[in-house]
């Protein structure tokens, strides 16, 4: 196993507990809007849903763009290639957590998912979310985690909450009785894609060399201050 291998099984093993109980409190809240709404029709259900996720999964755009950005600008100050990184990074990679696969997910089981991509359908909605987030991503302090702790912890929470809400909203309408695939495609759908944009992309496309002192600093306060 290499070196950049390991490590990188190392962060999604790091990050597999949170992502789980993430995943469990969206199914919680999810689980309330479905018994609140036992007795209503289908149709209201699924527009009552899919009004969260438009809430949500610009929310998700939000955090994404910013961890991402400050990740990379933590290491490498070149503002337009963090711009680049930053858009890219949420916009494609984390656009997969809410939409991609929670279409395949509900596919799988069995049911007839509608495709929704709301970058593509709702623009005005979401780039200015990514606007907001690539700022706050120079504005977070590139010497420490603790910008990129907060922004990554608030991702992977609302696009737990985003791709359960867009399950439901296009298809899985009766998704309790298979709680335990829901929960265990949903963990796939936020960690791997989440993982990935936040850290494992940003950092691949890093190209300048930090100063070696200041790695030994940075590496040092990392080991204190791990990723939930």
């Amino acid at each position: 196993m290499t070196k950049r291998t390991a490590e990188l099984r190392d962060e999604l093993l790091l990050h597999l507990p949170f992502t789980v109980f993430s995943v469990a409190g969206g199914m919680i809240v999810l689980g309330f809007m479905s018994y609140g709404m036992a007795t209503t029709e289908r149709a209201v259900f699924e527009r009552a849903s899919g009004s969260l996720f438009h809430v949500f999964h610009p929310l998700h755009m939000l955090f994404s763009t910013t961890a991402t950005t400050a990740m990379f600008w933590r290491h490498e100050r070149r503002w337009l290639k963090a711009v680049v990184v930053g858009v890219i990074g949420s916009l494609g990679i984390c656009g997969i957590s809410d939409v991609f696969l929670p279409y395949v997910s509900g596919s799988l089981l069995g049911v007839h998912m509608r495709f929704h991509w709301c970058v593509i359908e709702h623009p005005q909605l979401i780039l200015p979310y990514v606007i907001v987030g690539l700022a706050l991503g120079f504005v977070l302090s590139p010497t420490t985690r603790k910008g990129t702790l907060t922004s990554h912890s608030a991702h992977v929470a609302v696009s737990s909450m985003a791709s359960l809400l867009y399950l439901v909203s296009y298809g899985l309408y009766d998704w309790i009785h298979v709680g335990g695939m829901v929960m265990i495609y949903m963990v796939l759908a936020v960690m791997l894609p989440c993982c990935t944009s936040d850290i494992v992309f940003p950092l691949l496309l890093i190209t300048e060399p930090r100063d070696k002192a200041e790695t030994g600093d940075m590496a040092r306060h990392d080991r204190q201050h791990d990723y939930p």
